[in-house]
């Protein structure tokens, strides 16, 4: 069996620290380096349920998309919540590993992996990476349908094809028009509208749309906006990442067991739909 370290460095090769933003908090965030590994959990947030699975499935490492500790702590006291998670996996010898922005950029990355769930064929990425001189890197993803759709039709798709949520699927635009290319970037992605714009692309499938950003963008040009949970659309990369390490573990002989949690860690619990219109009391006739 190979030791953690060793995983590490595989794990380093594919999704490099260096390429990480600044303000992300990526790598090892417990684990002895000379414990032995043979059995690892993907998933992507880590919370005390993915913690609670990891020990009962009897894993050696977590391996995480979203950060631990994003903006530092004090304390690791088992009195919060943070810290007994970080308590949990010590006390059962589960190391834990984040891999954030730089897996979001890539290649493949997270929007790959998105991508891949919705059946859509790969351009190129929406914002490349410059040091990338094969121009594959980089964050979220330019796709193409292989057959046009409606906006309501594709809308569907998604709804099909990630994983379930309350939320499910929300979508801004005409609900018939025809949508034969479309840019998708996993997690929150209302910052990259002007980017989304330039590349001339029919709709935009992202999480975490807000009001503002999406009236505005909607004013500036018909692209349509389709918003899925944030969990939903980073979840596909926790599989692909699975693979990427059974097959760097058959490379080296290393006999690796590797798990895809299946636990909906997405915040919200219930989605009510609206049933009534605005009151129209009180309004001038």
């Amino acid at each position: 069996m190979p030791r953690l370290s060793e995983v590490i460095a595989a794990l380093d090769a594919l999704w490099p620290p260096s390429r990480a933003e600044e303000w992300d908090a990526v790598g090892t965030v417990c684990g002895d380096p000379d414990a032995e590994v043979s059995r690892v959990l993907f998933a992507v947030d880590p919370v005390q349920e993915v913690a609670d699975e990891a020990v009962k499935l009897g894993a050696d490492l977590l391996v995480t998309h979203h950060p631990l500790y994003l903006r530092g702590t004090t304390t690791v006291s088992a009195g919060t919540f943070k810290g007994r998670v970080v308590h949990t996996l010590i006390k059962h010898d589960i190391a834990l590993h984040v891999a954030h922005t730089n897996a979001d950029t890539a290649d493949p990355g997270v929007s790959d992996a998105l991508a891949g769930a919705l059946d859509l064929r790969i351009t190129g990425p929406l914002v490349p990476d410059p040091t990338d001189p094969e121009g594959r890197r980089g964050l979220g993803r330019i796709c193409e349908l292989d057959h046009p759709e409606t906006l309501r039709e594709f809308a569907a798709r998604a709804a099909a094809r990630l994983p379930r949520t309350a939320q499910g699927i929300r979508v801004a635009g005409d609900p018939e028009m025809t949508v034969r290319t479309v840019a998708v970037s996993g997690g929150s992605g209302d910052s990259l509208f002007t980017q989304v714009r330039a590349a001339g692309v029919d709709a935009f499938l992202t999480a975490d749309l807000r009001h503002h950003p999406v009236s505005e963008a909607r004013e500036q040009s018909p692209l349509a906006l389709v918003d899925a949970a944030h969990w939903a659309t980073e979840w596909p990369w926790c599989e692909q990442a699975a693979a990427e390490l059974d097959a760097v573990s058959e490379r080296h002989g290393w006999g690796l067991r590797t798990h895809v949690s299946r636990t909906v860690t997405d915040p919200w619990t219930v989605h009510a739909p609206s049933a009534t219109a605005p009151s129209t009391s009180g309004a001038p006739n």
